[in-house]
C-alpha cells in the first residue's frame, strides 16, 4: 500500500480553529469530510515549506509557522493508501482566505470541533487540540 507524507495546518485566529470541508474525491470515505488544510510533501521539500506552499496554493493564505510550532504526527491507513501527517499550529493575521479546493469551512472554538464529521486521520489532532492551550 502506498503511503504519502503530508502536512496539515492547524490555523488559529482569535482563539478559533479553521476547519475545511473536502470536496468529493476519488474515495467516498474522505469525500465531504472536514480536515485541517495542507497536502503532500514533494521530494526534497521540508515539511514547513510544503505546508506554506500548499496553503498558498489551496487557499491564498500566508501563515506564520516555524519548526517549534510542530503539534503532532499521525500515521493512518485508509483502505486504499496510508498517510504520515505532520501537523503544525499556524497563526494568521486575518481570517480571510479563498476557497479554491474545499467546498466549505468553519471557524470553531476547540470545544466545538467534535460537532463536525472529520476525516479519520484528523481525529487524533482534534482529540489532542481539545486538551491543548491554543494561546501558548
Amino acid at each position: 500500500m502506498k503511503t504519502y507524507e503530508v502536512v496539515a495546518g492547524i490555523i488559529i485566529y482569535q482563539e478559533e480553529i479553521l476547519c475545511m470541508q473536502r470536496n468529493k474525491g476519488d474515495f467516498d470515505y474522505i469525500s465531504y469530510k472536514y480536515e485541517f488544510p495542507g497536502g503532500k510533501i514533494e521530494p526534497g521539500e521540508s515539511a514547513l515549506a510544503a505546508l506554506k506552499r500548499e496553503l498558498r496554493e489551496e487557499m491564498d493564505i500566508d501563515v506564520e509557522v516555524e519548526n517549534n510550532d510542530y503539534f503532532m504526527t499521525v500515521d493512518h491507513e485508509y483502505p486504499d493508501f496510508g498517510i504520515k501527517m505532520y501537523s503544525y499550529i499556524c497563526k494568521v493575521k486575518s481570517e480571510k482566505f479563498k476557497l479554491k479546493v474545499h467546498i466549505d469551512f468553519k471557524w470553531l472554538k476547540k470545544y466545538e470541533l467534535k460537532q463536525l464529521d472529520w476525516a479519520k486521520a484528523d481525529i487524533p489532532i482534534v482529540d489532542r487540540l481539545i486538551e491543548f492551550d491554543i494561546n501558548e
